[in-house]
């Protein structure tokens, strides 16, 4: 064996509770549980169902496909997860007119009046998170998650980024 010091393990001078990535990560897997909470309890469904209703309703999506590519997961979770909105009756399958191939999402008016009812459910979860926070705070918040979306070069989060750096500065907790 030899007498030659160890050299330091990464790992050990990592300190994760300092990582951007995962501080990120916990805010994000804590506001979802809490949305979850609230969607669950009041609406029935879970956060990812209520997101993927109130992006229908923003006509944000409205394909599987978009979906798909909004949330970062395959086509065939997406589709359990509009199945069971079917079933729920919160929306249908309508096969575009203009190429056969292409099913959009539409939401049934219960779709809709559930749509209506999830910005109250994001706002207190926000409201709770952000206690304390100046709207100067929020603000600067949200410019630097914008410029790390729009560092990702990808093109959806870049448009999301300069699209809303573009608009007049909406409720300051939102």
């Amino acid at each position: 064996m030899s007498d030659a010091p160890t050299p330091p393990s990464p790992i050990g001078e990592y300190q994760l509770g300092e990582s951007v990535g995962y501080l990120v990560s916990r805010v994000r897997s804590t506001m979802w549980n809490m949305v979850n909470q609230h969607t669950s309890a009041e609406l029935g469904i879970t956060s990812t169902q209520a997101s993927m209703v109130f992006m229908l309703a923003a006509g944000k999506s409205l394909t599987a496909a978009d979906l798909a590519r909004e949330y970062g997961i395959d086509a065939s979770a997406v589709t359990r997860l509009i199945d069971r909105l079917e079933k729920r009756g919160l929306l249908s399958r309508v096969r575009s007119d203009e190429d056969r191939r292409v099913v959009r999402l539409a939401l049934t008016p219960e779709g809709f009046a559930l749509a209506e009812k999830i910005p109250a459910i994001f706002s207190r979860v926000l409201d709770k998170l952000l206690m304390g926070f100046s709207p100067e705070e929020v603000g600067f918040l949200k410019s630097l998650l914008r410029r790390i979306l729009a560092n990702s070069c990808d093109p959806s989060c870049v448009a999301l980024a300069s699209a809303a750096a573009d608009k007049p500065a909406a409720s300051p907790l939102r």
